[in-house]
């Protein structure tokens, strides 16, 4: 991937205006390495080992995902989030006002027409990323980009050059601090939102050098995004915004106020699969229907899954088949290009969706080709067999599981 040396002066313009940026940013002061001990055995793997990480309420826990065994409980103070850092081996812990990097202690290297596998014990390493409220952790385009909602700030750095060191990072200052999202492009271009504590009003692109190339203020309570194959899209309150190169098209939702948020996007299609709420007035509405958009097409289609479903129930399979996990307990496969579910699959008992989000609630995690669904009631995982349409497995948990992630090794 070509690197443009003018990416390192990426700074944010007057939303009035698509002239060139005038200041540039300097790269953040990299720390000292992480304590991560050398001491750890490192050892030869037969193959990938995927490992899964779940929170809880007091700290985080590593599990082999191929047996269930503990590999590593970290306990942390307050709630935490799990993101990808992008380089397949750590994930970035959300603690406080900082993302820490979790090494999950697997991973492969290239040897000529093959692979070597290696695994460790995991670490929760003191390797750090520190900003006033970090909310979003993106990889796309080759670098991980961290937005802190408290500064208007994003942070990016590439994930191959994170390891036992802190890798170097760069800033990108917006002007006004509120809750956002960047995505960074394979031509080095920035796609990031705009807007101030109380508004958020769309998005921005930034070229390589900095320059505010395409803007689109169409776009009320800016929240979300999702990479699908051949665009970027983020949610609206009114529809979505659809990213392809300098073009950025307004697709509207069918009711005046029909808000899409959380989207799960995959690189074997086209289209965007959404959420969808038409209540504005509501302190927690529970909708039975999705979007599904065609980034493609420009069009965006309506499917009701008969049953409710949280900012947790969304996902892509493998193969690119939207998944949606609902209140009745069911996985709903469903086919974006034709707009129909394919098939209901019961994996839970029925839930309901917590007032407070950051409660526990069954969540769906994709791995690969393996799609995992939590159950916090039971303390459980359960792999789903995407070829049988049923349960393959279960790992029972001594912990309560919150948020889900994991890395394939």
């Amino acid at each position: 991937m070509n690197r443009s040396p003018a990416l390192l002066a990426l700074t944010a313009c007057s939303l009035a205006t698509l002239a060139a940026c005038g200041n540039t940013t300097q790269p953040a002061a990299s720390t000292s390495p992480s304590s991560t001990p050398t001491a750890r055995e490192t050892v030869d793997a037969a193959g990938h080992t995927p490992r899964l990480a779940i929170t809880y309420d007091g700290g985080v826990q590593v599990l082999d995902a191929e047996t269930g065994k503990p590999e590593g409980d970290f306990p942390l103070d307050g709630f935490t989030r799990l993101n990808q850092a992008g380089n397949g081996r750590h994930l970035l812990v959300t603690e406080g006002d900082h993302f820490k990097a979790l090494d999950m202690g697997v991973w492969s290297q290239a040897h000529g027409d093959h692979f070597h596998s290696r695994k460790t014990s995991p670490l929760l390493t003191d390797m750090t990323f520190d900003g006033s409220h970090p909310g979003h952790a993106v990889h796309h385009g080759g670098r991980t980009a961290l937005f802190y909602d408290g500064e208007g700030r994003i942070e990016w750095f590439e994930p191959t050059s994170l390891s036992v060191e802190k890798p170097q990072t760069h800033q990108v200052k917006l002007p006004k601090a509120h809750h956002g999202v960047a995505v960074f492009r394979e031509d080095d271009s920035l796609v990031h939102t705009v807007g101030d504590e109380k508004t958020r009003t769309g998005i921005a692109i930034q070229d390589g050098d900095g320059h505010r190339v395409a803007e689109n203020k169409d776009c009320p309570g800016v929240h979300g995004e999702a990479a699908a194959k051949g665009a970027l899209s983020v949610g609206c309150e009114d529809g979505i915004l659809v990213v392809k190169g300098n073009k950025i098209t307004k697709v509207k939702s069918p009711d005046p106020y029909g808000r899409i948020g959380n989207q799960a996007g995959s690189e074997k299609s086209s289209v965007v699969l959404g959420d969808y709420k038409v209540d504005k007035k509501a302190e927690l509405e529970r909708p039975t229907r999705i979007t599904l958009t065609d980034t493609a097409k420009g069009t965006l289609k309506l499917v009701d899954v008969k049953a409710s479903y949280s900012f947790r129930s969304l996902g892509r399979g493998a193969d690119g088949e939207a998944l949606v996990l609902g209140t009745d307990g069911k996985l709903r496969v469903i086919d974006p290009d034709a707009a129909r579910v394919t098939a209901e699959i019961p994996v839970t008992a029925a839930w309901t969706e917590p007032t407070e989000w950051q409660k526990p609630r069954p969540t769906l995690y994709v791995q690969g080709k393996d799609v995992w669904v939590s159950e916090p009631a039971t303390k459980q995982l359960h792999l789903v067999d995407m070829t049988t349409k049923k349960v393959g497995r279960s790992i029972t948990l001594d912990r309560v599981p919150n948020e889900v992630n994991g890395v394939t090794g």
